[in-house]
């Protein structure tokens, strides 16, 4: 059965207690908590597609990651279903609406800092770390300007042509398969600068309702592909618009059911994967404007609401991460580019072509806020929102059903 936290172990050690931790520094009186970082040497999402294809290349040659779901073990066809914003903290609150979730197999895994769709697909498909891959967030700095990623635009022209996505983010999708993967996802996810970058040379499979999904899944397996990936996003659509309410579980209650029909679609002996990008965090209105003596400073910002990043001018960092941490640090963690590279937040020390795309000082909120940029409008009416490092965001399920 499922279970929030992975009772296993990271690279020889007794797994520790992300959850707790974050909990009980939250109860420390004025003391801001830790945030929860990526385990980049254990459960993680950057581990989940090369173990797969490692076991569908040679089923049983080595032992999976103690963390990982027992029915993956000398798996041959495996189906892996990523439902964009199902944290699982979300999951665990709302168990008993997602009966056929939580019948799975498996524990929670971290997620990318920042744990945002673009950075975390592209983790999840490539099996690389955001300081490897350079997708490292919704809005990056693009040669003073910012770029879109998920539209591949920059001010709404499309930058296809100018970016090129192979160029932007070199590492190949599902790393040693032999021919386009096949991936299922929806039918206006076609040929845009965001798929090629994460996808690569995919097979798209396109559905125009969530029943499709479940059509093409059971026809590509039965035809007897060994590995499809397939997307849905419904939950994150309706959390970013209705928040964590009523409108969120009527929509986790009909992911169950997708997910109790593709596991009806599946052959004998085949596997289903199901997992996450991302969590949410119901911050509904609340938002901070950042004042004149953060401002003045500031030349550009990028990232999003709950991983903003701010571009400053030459030689004013220091003053702006210090002012940030004076006026914001009560709701926010407030690190320099340098701090987070340092404290291993994107997994590594990023080439010079990656680092300049972050901003110089970022402001991550661990309270339900957000940080606007008046110059993207869209996300004024977002009501639960990702991006940072609080559990609510960064853990993820990962689970598991063999068909009998």
């Amino acid at each position: 059965m499922w279970a929030v936290g992975c009772p296993s172990v990271s690279d020889g050690a007794v797994a520790q207690d992300p959850v707790g931790d974050l909990q009980r520094g939250v109860e420390r009186a004025g003391e801001a908590p830790e945030p929860l970082l990526p385990d980049w040497n254990g459960p993680s999402i950057h581990r989940v597609v090369p173990t797969l294809l490692g076991e569908l290349a040679d089923p049983g040659r080595t032992a999976l990651p103690p963390w990982f779901p027992a029915p993956v073990a000398e798996a041959r066809q495996v189906v892996l279903l990523v439902i964009d914003g199902l944290g699982a903290e979300q999951l665990r609150e709302r168990s008993r609406l997602a009966p056929v979730l939580t019948s799975g197999t498996g524990c929670s895994l971290t997620t990318v800092a920042p744990s945002t769709t673009a950075c975390a697909l592209t983790t999840l498909v490539t099996g690389r770390v955001p300081a490897e891959h350079g997708v490292v967030g919704y809005r990056v700095a693009l040669d003073g300007d910012v770029m879109n990623v998920l539209q591949w635009s920059v001010r709404g022209a499309d930058v296809r042509m100018r970016v090129p996505a192979h160029v932007f983010q070199p590492f190949e999708s599902f790393p040693g398969v032999t021919g386009p993967v096949a991936v299922v996802t929806r039918h206006d996810y076609g040929p845009t600068g965001f798929t090629a970058a994460h996808l690569g040379h995919a097979e798209l499979h396109r559905w125009h309702t969530p029943a499709g999904l479940v059509t093409a899944v059971r026809e590509l397996a039965g035809a007897g592909s060994p590995f499809v990936y397939a997307y849905y996003e419904g939950i994150d659509k309706v959390a970013h618009a209705q928040g964590l309410g009523d409108y969120y579980d009527d929509e986790l209650r009909a992911v169950d059911r997708l997910v109790g029909d593709v596991l009806g679609a599946l052959p004998p002996g085949a596997v289903l994967v199901v997992t996450a990008d991302h969590g949410q965090v119901d911050v509904g209105g609340s938002v901070e404007v950042l004042g004149p003596e953060i401002m003045q400073d500031v030349t550009l910002m990028s990232g999003e609401g709950r991983f903003r990043w701010l571009h400053v001018r030459p030689g004013a960092t220091e003053d702006v991460a210090q002012t940030a941490s004076s006026l914001h640090g009560d709701v926010a963690w407030v690190r320099t580019k340098e701090q987070i590279i340092e404290e291993d937040w994107l997994g590594g020390i990023p080439s010079a072509a990656v680092a300049a795309r972050l901003g110089d000082v970022a402001l991550v909120p661990f309270t339900p806020t957000a940080f606007l940029d008046p110059a993207d409008t869209g996300e004024l009416r977002l009501k639960a929102r990702h991006g940072s490092l609080t559990p609510a965001e960064m853990l993820i399920p990962l689970l598991a059903w063999r068909i009998p």
